[in-house]
């Protein structure tokens, strides 16, 4: 008998999803059959061969309203002449043709809200825009069947919007041996992961390395990118910020590994950013390095049993300063973070 063949949707490129590659892996190692579907944009790298099936799609649009509406409509009539037996909708920006898809097809429909999509700051900035995910989010979540997302924070507020249950699947790193040659490297810095747009304190990160003495690493890119680097120039800190651009998950380990803070950002614009539990939380977490994060609710429930990271309330430049100094000047409140990495990641882990 064949394995159960299972396709996961998403709407970007598929080369540094590290989430939807540890669940792909995960459900492989399991049996089945699985295939990971996004988007080949222009200047999209070619794609590195996995344990698990991967194909994207096409569109001449790139961002915006039309991306979404071709691209929805791309992947529904993919998903109509493909053969599945279960099909999962990653977030609000493809789950109506794949919920639609499974009900044509007579499959069970699988979401998994990887954010609380409507209050993510970049669209409760924009009432219209807000209010057609709105229309969406109506019209498909009270009917899901089968459901997951990454923070309690979130799975209470679809309980209560929409009486929808969501199992908790966090985003913890996989777990593996310590490079001990490579947290020991005398090359350290403060680090910065993931996507460089709003919301995510970058501005005043690098407003705040005025009064630093250390580098910062900018590991990702996004909507301020080039913005942050007129920036980094403008307030002459340009020989202390390197813009790394996007890094492969492979080579951005030993990145994080070498990193003395890690940074975990967001601004409270938006209920998405203030219940979320970010992968690079984790991810600093596993490499045993000491981060400044939110004082978020589900940051303090972590930190209240396992104290990792100094969590500020406030993403102010002089906040920033002062948190960043704090870690690099005190030595034994620094070591008793990294102290508690070490076992906390033997705990909270994909496995």
């Amino acid at each position: 008998m064949a394995n159960k063949k299972i396709v996961f949707t998403v709407t970007n490129d598929l080369s540094y999803d590290q989430r939807m590659s540890r669940i792909c892996c995960s459900l492989v190692n399991a049996g089945y059959d699985v295939l990971l579907v996004g988007r080949k944009r222009k200047n999209s790298s070619s794609l590195i061969e996995k344990g698990y099936k991967q194909h994207r799609i096409f569109c001449f649009f790139e961002k915006g309203k039309l991306f979404y509406l071709e691209y929805n409509l791309r992947l529904f009539f993919f998903l109509i002449f493909s053969t599945f037996d279960i099909v999962c909708g990653i977030d609000l920006d493809t789950i109506l043709p794949t919920f639609f898809a499974a009900k044509l097809k007579h499959k069970p429909f699988v979401y998994d809200a990887h954010e609380y999509f409507t209050e993510m700051e970049e669209v409760v900035a924009r009432p219209m825009i807000k209010k057609a995910w709105q229309f969406i989010e109506k019209l498909t979540v009270p009917h899901v069947k089968y459901a997951y997302t990454v923070s309690q924070g979130y799975a209470d507020m679809y309980k209560k919007k929409y009486n929808t249950n969501f199992e908790l699947i966090k985003n913890a790193t996989v777990l593996q041996e310590l490079d001990e040659e490579l947290i020991r490297d005398n090359v350290q810095y403060i680090l910065y992961q993931g996507a460089v747009n709003v919301g995510r304190g970058l501005e005043n990160l690098i407003i705040a390395m005025q009064a630093i003495d250390c580098q910062l690493y900018i590991c990702g890119k996004g909507d301020i990118y080039q913005e942050l680097k007129t920036l980094s120039t403008k307030m002459g800190v340009d020989e202390k910020v390197t813009f790394c651009g996007y890094v492969e998950p492979e080579l951005l380990k030993s990145y994080t590994m070498r990193s003395a803070i890690g940074i975990t950002f967001f601004s409270s614009k938006g209920l998405s950013n203030y219940y979320s539990l970010a992968n690079r939380f984790s991810d600093y977490m596993h490499a045993c390095v000491p981060q400044i994060a939110m004082k978020y609710p589900e940051y303090e429930r972590f930190n209240q049993k396992h104290e990792i990271a100094l969590l500020i309330d406030s993403l102010s430049a002089e906040s920033i300063t002062n948190s960043i100094n704090k870690l690099l000047q005190d030595k034994t409140y620094y070591n008793r973070l990294k102290t508690n990495c070490k076992l906390a990641r033997l705990e909270y882990n994909w496995q």
